[in-house]
This record gives C-alpha cells, structure tokens and sequence, in this order.
C-alpha cells in the first residue's frame, strides 16, 4: 500500500503535494519522492524516511504548477532514495501505487534499459516510455497497457515537453479531485478535503488527462461522462483533532460510529429494519476477507451459527481465490473489506460472479469497488480511517454482524425481542472502557518489556484473542500469537 498525489492548476503545485501526501502518510512512510515541472524541466526530489524529510530538503516556493508525489511503503526492494518513486525512465516519470505481477518478464523484454532500482514500477516506466517512443501518443499508451500488464495499479504520470497530467488505475484505489483552483488525483479523499469534496472515481482501465481547467476521462479511446461525486465526511473526519496519533483518535471515534452503524438499520422505533432479510435463504454462507476484516468474519460465524441453522464457513481470502470450492444452489459469499478495495478479496468477488454465486459485501467506502460489483451491499458508518491498525472499521463490521445475528435469532425465536433496547446502551458501555484508561495503561506498562506474548482464548474470546494478537504485533512490533484454549498443550507450553 503506498499513497500517491498530483495536481495541475492555478496554484503552486509542491504545497499542495507535499499536503497531501501528509495526509496520505498512513499509506506508506518509509520514503517519500515528488517530481514537478518548471520552466519545461521535470525535476525530481527524493527522500527516505518520513515526508518531513523530504519536506526539509525541497523549496515550496518553487515555480511550478504541475506534479505528481508518492509515500511509499516498501515492496520490492529495501527503502531507500534510488527505489523511492517517482521514478523516471526516458520521457516519462510516474508514481505508482500497486503490485506488476509480470514485472520479472517485462524486465527481460526491456533490455535496452540500464535499471538503476529493485523496483516494478521502474519496469512500468520503462514499458511506458517504450510505447510512448512507437505511439508518440500518451493516450493510445494509456489505453493499450492493459495489454501489457498482470497486476494491478493507479499512476500518476508526467511526459516531458508536456504541461499535463495524466493518470489510470487498475485494481488500485484512485480519484479525480475537482475544484476552483485547480485539479487533483489521489489514492484517497483525505489528501484532498483541504480544497474539495468533488471527486471523480474512475473504474477498472479508465484513465484521464487532466489541464489546469479542464479533465477528459477515457474509457478504450473513447471520451466518457462521469458522475461527480460529493464525500459526505468533512475535514475534520480526517484530522487529529487534538489526539497524539490517529490511531488514538479512532479508538475514542468508536461510541460514535458503532452508534452510527446501529441507527441505521434500527430506527426509532426500536424496529430492525428488513435490510437483513435475504440472508434467511441460504443454507450456506462463506465469509471471506483478509487481516482484521477476517477476524471480524470468525466473530460473525459464531454469531451467525449460533442463532440460526445456516452452515458458515471462514475463510482468508488469499488462500479462498487459489482453491477449489463445492457451492450450493443457495451459497452466499459475504466480503468484508474496509476499502473496498482490497485486492483479493476483490479477486474473490469477481471469481464468484463469473460462477453465478450471490454475494454481499461489508465495506465502509461507498462507491469503492467491492461495493460496486457485489450483489448486495451493508455499508459500516466508520468514516475515515487513517490509522495503519483498523479499530473503528473493525468494531462497526462486528456491529454489522451482531445485527444480523440479531435478525436471525428474531426470526428463528432465539432471542427476547426486548433485547434489541439494549443496542441503544452500547455507547454508553464503551465509553465506561474509556474512563478507566488508567488500567489499560496499567497493563500495557505490565507487558511492554515481553519479546513473547500470547492470548488465549475459546469460541468468540478465541476470534477477539487473535485480533488482539495482530493488534500488538502491528503497533508494538512485540512477538505474539493467538491460541484456542483447548490447544495449550501443542506447541503453547514447549515455547
């Protein structure tokens, strides 16, 4: 996952890269590049470690009003300045967020180039230029390189001797920003809420051209008309308002969007809405997501079995695309993904529709991809989020769960009815977490020093303890695993 940024317009184009891509710092922070053009020159500055490094070393001032940045974090090869992006191959400099599965042989086909970094996307560059020299014609390249590539992508792209910027994705996040003073593209909205909430959001292969006054989106050569959209947050969704770090602000975020979330399927009058009704006609559903999002689907099988007879099945959605599967006539597959962009889960998706498998997805960005293409959709109300380690996403997709649940058991006569009063104490009950943080810091003061920790736990204690696991492996970098209590004595005890 990296983040990139560009604008062209009225206004000097370093600040409001260098802007956003603050603002995308939780995409990638191992190094950060930009690369803009003054008087006709592309010129390209690089640094590795966070952006204020790179922010240090460059002149904001600079006169330029085109450019592309980039925060990355480190895929193919270590971080360091020369596999830093942008990268530049003949005429051609981009950013690059995403995966050039077929890179290796690419590299091979590309001979004549003298590679100077470990990356992909100095491959894509080079593949670029090369078509650029036979086209002389940026957009036919654009339009073509699906030809070219395995993998996915979302560039931001710059070609000597042209005032322009362009831009394509393919299975990685990316928008169009609008507004008066000038045009942006980022890998997501909060690089841009200082200056706008219009946004285009392209599909799968359509790329752009955008001028200082004016955008053209193409879809296979041919210009086409998109729908500007409005994001519903505000600047303030995407800002520290205050608290140390974002991860901090979004635990404390919580109450609000699990009350969120619940509002909208249960309204005033205490009345679940039907939203959930389809689910009563499959016998067999799999859960499928990757990271934190497949924790959540372990807490909504022992929901989900417990309250109903459906047989539910979870699994990674990196390991669920590379297998075989038996479906039912009335199989499910749910997708739980915060993005929505995910890119296995997304491959799940597609490989189901094309066997004609029902889907529901639980995303929290409308208009993602996800959302798009599943059959059905459940949206979570957990606004941005910028933390690298999901907890307001986490905590509304379980809430989506725990509604279903709800259903079901109302259905099949497993639950008091009255129990539904009890959602509406929900965020009074976390917030009493909140006010006895001094034993949570406690606590973390009792483990910091461990190089081994591990939680252990049953049934739906088992599915929190492996969250709670990855939780403190991603933040504390502390050694940690997840284990069913039943499973003590293998391996558990030996380490």
């Amino acid at each position: 996952m990296c983040g990139i940024v560009g604008y062209i317009g009225k206004n000097k184009c370093i600040p409001n890269i260098i802007e956003g891509l603050e603002n995308l710092e939780y995409r990638g922070y191992d190094s950060a590049g930009i690369a803009y053009i003054k008087n006709n020159k592309i010129i390209i500055e690089k640094e590795v470690g966070k952006i204020i490094n790179l922010k240090k070393k460059i002149n904001l001032n600079d006169e330029s009003y085109v450019g592309i940045g980039h925060t990355r974090w480190a895929t193919h090869g270590k971080p360091s300045i020369i596999n830093s992006h942008p990268h530049k191959v003949g005429k051609i400099t981009i950013v690059h967020n995403g995966i050039i599965e077929n890179y290796e042989k690419l590299k091979e086909e590309l001979k004549e180039y003298n590679f100077k970094s470990q990356t992909d996307t100095e491959v894509l560059a080079a593949l670029i230029d090369k078509l650029y020299k036979k086209e002389n014609n940026i957009l036919k390249v654009l339009n073509n390189l699906k030809n070219y590539i395995i993998g996915s992508y979302a560039i931001g792209l710059l070609v000597e001797n042209d005032n322009n910027l362009y831009t394509i994705r393919k299975d990685s996040p990316l928008i169009i920003g609008v507004s008066e003073e000038g045009n942006f593209i980022a890998s997501d909205v909060p690089a841009i809420l200082k200056h706008t909430n219009k946004y285009y959001l392209l599909n799968n292969n359509e790329y752009a051209k955008l001028e200082q006054n004016k955008i053209t989106i193409y879809e296979d050569g041919n210009i086409i008309e998109k729908k500007l959209l409005t994001f519903e947050g505000n600047m303030n969704s995407a800002m520290k308002n205050g608290y140390e770090h974002f991860m901090l602000k979004e635990i404390h975020e919580q109450p609000k969007v699990i009350m969120d979330t619940i509002n909208t399927y249960i309204k005033d009058t205490n009345k679940l809405t039907e939203e959930f009704s389809f689910i009563n006609k499959y016998n067999n559903i799999d859960i499928v997501a990757c990271g934190s999002s497949y924790h959540v689907g372990l807490l909504g099988k022992q929901l989900i079995t417990k309250y109903s007879n459906i047989n539910v099945n979870v699994d990674i959605a990196s390991e669920y695309r590379y297998t075989n599967h038996n479906y039912t006539n009335n199989h499910l597959i749910i997708l739980i993904s915060q993005s929505g962009e995910t890119a296995d889960t997304l491959a799940v998706l597609r490989n189901a529709k094309e066997q004609k498998i029902n889907t529901m997805a639980i995303v929290n960005v409308i208009g993602s991809s996800i959302a798009r293409e599943a059959d059905k959709v459940i949206y979570t109300k957990a606004g941005p989020e910028i933390s690298v380690a999901t907890t307001k996403a986490y905590s509304t997709q379980f809430m989506i769960f725990s509604l279903i649940a709800l259903y079901l058991g109302l259905k099949n006569n497993k639950i008091d009815k009255n129990i539904i009063n009890e959602y509406n104490k929900i965020e009074d009950y976390i917030n009493k977490i909140f006010t006895n943080e001094n034993r949570i810091k406690k606590i973390a003061e009792k483990i910091h020093n461990n190089k081994d920790i591990f939680f252990i736990g049953r049934k739906i204690d088992y599915a929190l303890c492996m969250e709670g696991s990855l939780k403190l492996k991603e933040i504390s970098y502390i050694h940690s695993e997840a284990y069913a209590a039943g499973e003590l004595k293998h391996g558990t005890i030996s380490l």
